[in-house]
């Protein structure tokens, strides 16, 4: 049913109007857009955006929303390089009021609450995981699973941090843990799967070389691709 829902979403096309830009950090914005009182999404989902106000060359690109629906915004975080391709320069030239065409959105990248959960995202794939949360924070629907996040970044500049660290401040079922290297990653991971194996459930989101790998190890630990869900980020 979902796959149809996604199909019929995605010929939907619609146009936001753009509020503002800022920058998260080096190489890191954040574009804000007017939510249509219509459009709606699930927390984890992405959209296809397409530029309009210039002749670019392939004008649409997915992004995962950051935001959820009750804030009345679509929020998108992405990276912006020195030598930013044609589509991300069209970005940064966005004026407040100006339009962009989204359609879906789309994915199976949301939680399955009924079950304990490890997330595990590297770098700009928190952008997905931040929309979760925020979602688990404003719903309240009784029994709560545990949600553990693995936070990789390398660079240690950990997007949204302020903010997840507020959020799991509320959730105490909600645990958030920064990490600076893959060793520590696979560590924490093992740890997990020792204590729920397959009755729990298991998202990577991050560049595809990273989610691969996660995704690699996971089924290296007996854990069945059923169980394991992927966002992957492609550079662009």
């Amino acid at each position: 049913m979902s796959f149809f829902k996604d199909m019929f979403s995605i010929f939907k096309k619609r146009e936001l109007s753009f509020l503002e830009s800022y920058k998260e950090t080096d190489g890191v914005y954040t574009f804000i857009f007017e939510k249509d009182k219509d459009l709606t999404w699930r927390a984890g989902q992405y959209g296809l955006f397409s530029i309009t106000h210039r002749a670019v060359k392939n004008a649409t690109k997915p992004f995962s929303i950051a935001s959820i629906p009750s804030e009345k915004v679509v929020k998108i975080t992405t990276r912006i390089g020195d030598t930013p391709s044609d589509y991300k320069q069209a970005m940064l030239e966005l004026k407040q009021g100006m339009k962009i065409k989204v359609s879906g959105p789309v994915g199976a990248f949301y939680l399955d609450k009924e079950s304990p959960s490890l997330i595990i995202a590297g770098g700009i794939g928190i952008t997905p995981i931040r929309s979760i949360l925020k979602q688990l924070e404003t719903v309240e629907d009784g029994e709560e699973r545990p949600v553990q996040v693995l936070y990789l970044d390398s660079d240690g500049s950990y997007l949204f941090k302020d903010e997840l660290d507020e959020m799991a401040s509320h959730l105490p079922w909600i645990q958030i843990n920064y990490l600076d290297s893959r060793e520590h990653l696979d560590q924490e991971i093992s740890r997990f799967i020792s204590e729920y194996n397959n009755n729990g459930k298991y998202y990577a989101a991050g560049p595809k070389s990273m989610v691969d790998s996660v995704s690699s190890y996971l089924q290296s630990n007996a854990i069945t691709k059923q169980n394991i869900k992927k966002d992957a980020f492609f550079g662009y």
